[in-house]
């Protein structure tokens, strides 16, 4: 029997710049050893302690409470089933509450103090525009900050220069920590009006010298035509959603097309690939799911596969809530 063991919350952790890995392990008390080829996955937490301009000061009931800059703003969290550690008081003075209604991502703004259409903030030297939206985004995920940190690792440690794809982009604060490190970028989104709002971020953060192609495109169909031109990138950032439409009403249902757009990705590789990253929202898959699904895509290279859970700490109890899981593959030897 293996048992999968570990001692309390583990957490990837960057302290004086460098990355502190601690993660499950397992251990056989059975007669068969465990191997590499049968020991389970190491499944981490992924987090950024780097952060000035954003906070997760609470949470519980269903409910976040976080700092975006100067302001607070409440939202959904299904993950906090717990109670909420600081006082009313503290959770009336948000700014403004976002309320949801039955239908997937609806619901509406409630603002209680005044707020700015939108709003600067900057981690790490990258800039860009925050704002409520008709969704409960705001136009980051804070607790990708660590993956920022990794795709900047990657780029920085390639020893030469690197061809970076970032499909369902977003805002673009991945593309921009690629670009920032020395990336040259495809960013891929269906959205004009968030493939605007990324331009709008790399020319705040100072990046406009630095080589990013912007494209309004379907995902997947973008990606299978660039594996049949042969283009060939060294990395490739995936942060699909559960469900999306494309630009001329294309259907993306991540359990449908997940394994399709990771074949394509792989086509679309060069022949010494450096890093592959895939991060899933609102889904049920399973960060070991994402790990055995990279793992298998990237067997015939030299690299290590990691994955675990996208996660922030509360500054108010310390507990940790999970927001995404991930998995990662490297051509590094250490995954750092």
């Amino acid at each position: 029997m293996t048992i999968l063991a570990g001692a309390g919350p583990v957490i990837n952790r960057r302290v004086s710049g460098e990355i502190l890995m601690k993660n499950w392990y397992t251990f056989d008390i059975g007669e068969k050893p465990v191997t590499e080829e049968n020991a389970l996955p190491k499944i981490s937490l992924l987090t950024s302690f780097d952060w000035q301009e954003y906070e997760l000061l609470d949470s519980g009931n269903g409910l976040k409470l976080e700092r975006y800059g100067p302001y607070r703003l409440v939202r959904p969290e299904p993950e906090a089933i717990w109670r909420q550690a600081l006082p009313e008081k503290e959770w009336s003075s948000a700014h403004a509450v976002f309320t949801p209604s039955p239908e997937e991502n609806g619901g509406h703004w409630e603002y209680h103090k005044e707020l700015p259409k939108r709003w600067q903030m900057g981690y790490k030297g990258l800039k860009f525009w925050t704002q409520t939206t008709a969704s409960r985004h705001v136009g980051v995920f804070p607790e990708q900050a660590g993956e920022w940190d990794w795709i900047g690792e990657q780029v920085r440690s390639a020893g030469r220069p690197l061809h970076v794809l970032n499909l369902f982009g977003y805002s673009g604060l991945a593309s921009l920590a690629a670009a920032q490190a020395g990336a040259r970028v495809t960013h891929v989104d269906a959205s004009r009006k968030v493939v605007t709002w990324a331009g709008e971020n790399l020319a705040l953060s100072g990046l406009e010298d630095r080589s990013v192609r912007w494209i309004v495109d379907d995902a997947l169909k973008f990606v299978q035509r660039e594996a049949r031109r042969g283009t060939g990138y060294d990395g490739i950032i995936l942060d699909p959603p559960k469900f999306g439409r494309g630009p001329k009403g294309e259907v993306w249902e991540f359990y449908r097309l997940i394994p399709t757009l990771l074949q394509a990705c792989k086509e679309a590789l060069n022949k010494q690939p450096h890093f592959i990253i895939l991060t899933a929202y609102a889904v049920k898959a399973s960060s070991v799911t994402l790990y055995y699904a990279l793992n298998e895509l990237m067997k015939e290279y030299k690299g290590k596969t990691e994955a675990g859970e996208v996660v922030l700490q509360e500054k108010s109890a310390g507990r940790i809530l999970s927001m995404a899981v991930y998995a990662s593959w490297t051509s590094l030897k250490k995954n750092s």
